[in-house]
């Protein structure tokens, strides 16, 4: 567990820029656990709903019981949004439950927790790396197959991919770590930095044992799914390509084509405020890219206030630029 800690600290480490933000910062937010419960108690109910009371009502009503995906896909960011807070510790200050509740969550998203949650921290401290630009052409790939790879990621390939992930655990370790060393070779001293990081993630047993474990739980609760909803499968297998496809969708869209010199290599976007507690707020990702151990309902007044907030691109719509990223690849300028 210490080496697990020392790794996880390793992972949000600040550059000197960033980290001098942070003690320049006098902000501070409470949890606000009303919130917190009040959707974790939405999604749970989504989630009951998804898993024993939809097979039944599809039996029973037919074809006029498909309307209850709409809700079950709308809610996926704010499934994700919490299983994001519980990765930054800003679900509950008890570790325990914070933790806790975030694997239950991921459990039931089909997400490897641990994976996730080192991938997102190493996403904040080496934001726009050479890693950590999927909508940007590595220039070797050949082009047409860089492009169907890049659409097919937005199209729910991200999601797909993180499903296999846990798999991996399953083989040598020498083979794994082999195999990320591999992706991510690259003589750059931050990228052997990000390699070596990986490396070690890859090698711990404790986190590959966990892995394996959620993935099986994770197995077993949707096979028992299957199951109940018998010759209605299809229904539950595209909601949950629906709700991965979001998340493919939103995974790199704070990202996509920002240059290398924009503050936080992040951006800020508008929403219309009866979709702002659905997103938890992820459409004002560069405040959260600044302030990283503030909680989700502390950014709104943080936007009204903070000067960065006030810059052009906060005009942008965010609906709108999840459909810009389909114009193709970005740039590293």
């Amino acid at each position: 567990m210490c080496g697990e800690k020392m790794d996880l600290q390793a992972a949000v480490g600040m550059d000197g820029t960033q980290a001098a933000a942070e003690r320049r910062t006098s902000r501070r937010a409470p949890i606000d656990y009303r919130a917190n419960l009040a959707l974790i108690g939405l999604v749970a109910t989504a989630l009951m709903m998804q898993f024993i009371a939809w097979p039944f009502l599809l039996r029973h009503w037919g074809e006029s019981a498909l309307w209850i995906a709409l809700p079950l896909v709308v809610l996926a960011p704010t499934h994700w949004g919490l299983i994001h807070e519980s990765i930054h510790g800003q679900l509950f200050p008890q570790r325990r439950l914070n933790e806790w509740v975030g694997r239950a969550l991921s459990i039931a998203f089909v997400l490897p927790f641990d994976a996730v949650r080192f991938g997102h921290l190493m996403h904040h401290r080496f934001t726009r790396e050479s890693f950590d630009r999927p909508d940007v052409h590595d220039g070797v790939t050949h082009h047409i197959l860089a492009r169907i790879g890049y659409y097919t990621r937005l199209l729910g390939g991200l999601y797909l991919g993180e499903l296999a992930v846990p798999l991996v655990t399953f083989l040598p370790v020498t083979w794994v770590c082999r195999l990320v060393a591999h992706q991510l070779r690259s003589e750059n001293p931050i990228d052997r930095d990000v390699q070596r990081l990986f490396v070690g993630f890859a090698r711990n047993a404790e986190r590959r044992m966990r892995m394996r474990r959620d993935w099986m739980l994770s197995i077993a609760l949707h096979a028992c799914a299957f199951y109940l909803y018998g010759a209605w499968w299809p229904v539950l297998a595209v909601t949950m390509f629906l709700r991965g496809l979001w998340l493919s969708l939103a995974d790199n869209l704070p990202h996509y084509d920002v240059t290398l010199d924009e503050q936080e290599r992040a951006r800020n976007f508008r929403a219309p405020a009866i979709w702002q507690p659905v997103l938890m707020n992820h459409h004002l990702h560069r405040l959260h890219h600044q302030h990283p151990t503030l909680p989700w309902t502390a950014l709104p007044a943080l936007a009204r206030v903070d000067a960065a907030a006030s810059a052009p691109d906060t005009d942008a719509g965010y609906f709108r630029a999840v459909l810009r990223q389909f114009r193709g690849f970005g740039k590293v300028r």
